[in-house]
């Protein structure tokens, strides 16, 4: 550097380098502070009063609640040690939840609520549940009093019959799952394990509302006070656990029995199940928000890696109800239509622009910002099949 440029008090690059290191250091300390304090004090959209429940290790606060038919908003705080899931249950059947809320935050749960009284989860499984006692409202007196909608005939009969059909396979598949455990072969019972989770996932906006064939047939070790160590962790999850995170099938055979007949009673259940002119939109809704909001960004195979496959299978569950009311929807209001179409066609791109060939890569590679993306398009979908049901008269 010549004399002309020291005179000017030009500083080296050398010589700026800690102040540059110090302001990056500055950024990124401010930066978890402000996502830590969105994190704490962010609400969301809120829809109808709120209601604030805090789950603690054992029991929620309040255990019991009234409140008025119609929509209504639960804060849900997890003040207890382990991450939670908070439901909403009429007998087996979940009417709304929230997943994986972790220690020292809250969620918000929108439901509308009919008339009745229902239990609600407080965090581990384990635990006591409370009551929701549900009043009916001016609301709910209004809606029923409604006539039926015919033109959902159709459109419910041929969902029901492809309900049949995904459980139908579900059970053939699960056969071989078992056999193949019970044969000792590893590589068959691995295959084997990935074909009966295609159909399952295909269905699960449904079958995961029959609270305890859920429980049964899918529950996640994090939700079990000593993981997958606990007695409850049955299930897929238990024999993933075991075909791809221990590479064995001892202690399996039972698993799968155990399996095989809780998939067979989900079929017979998904057969007598009665379905209303309003699920066909809002379990697709409800399983888009669902992935969305948990599930993609935290995975669900912690083992088999094998995520992308079976969010592709939910979607092929959701755009099934959905389809079946889109000529409904078209007649109403074309525009809410297309964007549900639109919106479809968009996550399912989104699901392809990560496949090599045919295959997806292991969930493990799919980095937090590509998670980022496969949510974002499911946050659309969602929004998207919310207008649904309000633009065919169905509130």
């Amino acid at each position: 550097m010549g004399s002309s440029e020291k005179d000017a008090g030009i500083a080296t690059p050398s010589r700026l380098i800690p102040f540059a290191l110090a302001g990056s250091a500055l950024l990124v300390v401010a930066a978890a502070g402000l996502f830590y304090y969105a994190s704490q004090t962010a609400t969301g959209p809120e829809r109808g009063d709120i209601y604030k429940v805090k789950v603690a290790d054992s029991t929620c606060e309040p255990a019991d609640l009234t409140v008025p038919a119609g929509r209504a908003t639960f804060e849900i705080s997890n003040a207890s040690t382990h991450p939670i899931e908070w439901e909403i249950l009429d007998g087996v059947y979940v009417v709304e939840e929230r997943e994986n809320i972790a220690p020292g935050f809250h969620s918000l749960l929108t439901a509308k609520l009919l008339p009745g009284s229902y239990e609600i989860t407080c965090g581990l499984l384990s635990n006591p549940r409370g009551t929701l006692t549900v009043i009916p409202s001016e609301q709910s007196e209004a809606e029923r009093a409604q006539p039926p909608i015919t033109a959902f005939i159709g459109p419910l009969s041929e969902y029901k019959v492809f309900l049949i059909g995904q459980s139908t396979a579900l059970v053939n598949a699960t056969e071989k799952l078992s056999e193949a455990i019970n044969a000792g072969d590893l590589d068959a019972a691995r295959a084997a394990w990935h074909a009966a989770r295609l159909p399952y996932k295909r269905m699960e906006a449904v079958s995961n509302r029959i609270a305890d064939l859920e429980n049964a047939i899918d529950p996640l070790s994090d939700y079990l006070e000593q993981r997958e160590n606990d007695a409850g962790f049955i299930g897929f999850h238990r024999i993933e656990y075991g075909l791809f995170g221990q590479n064995s099938i001892v202690g399996l055979a039972p698993v799968a029995d155990t399996l095989l007949a809780n998939v067979t009673e989900l079929k017979t259940r998904l057969r007598q199940i009665k379905l209303l002119p309003q699920d066909l939109a809002d379990s697709a809704q409800r399983e888009a928000a669902r992935l969305s909001e948990s599930q993609i960004a935290s995975g669900e195979n912690r083992w088999s890696f094998s995520d992308l496959a079976e969010i592709e299978a939910n979607l092929d569950g959701m755009e099934k109800s959905v389809t079946l009311i889109l000529p409904l929807a078209g007649n109403a209001d074309p525009a809410i239509a297309q964007r549900v179409v639109d919106d479809l066609a968009a996550a399912r791109s989104t699901l392809a622009s990560f496949k090599n060939g045919d295959a997806y890569p292991a969930y493990d590679s799919v980095d937090a910002a590509a998670r980022g993306k496969i949510a974002a398009a499911f946050q659309a979908l969602a929004d998207a099949i919310s207008a649904l049901n309000p633009a065919i008269g169905l509130g």
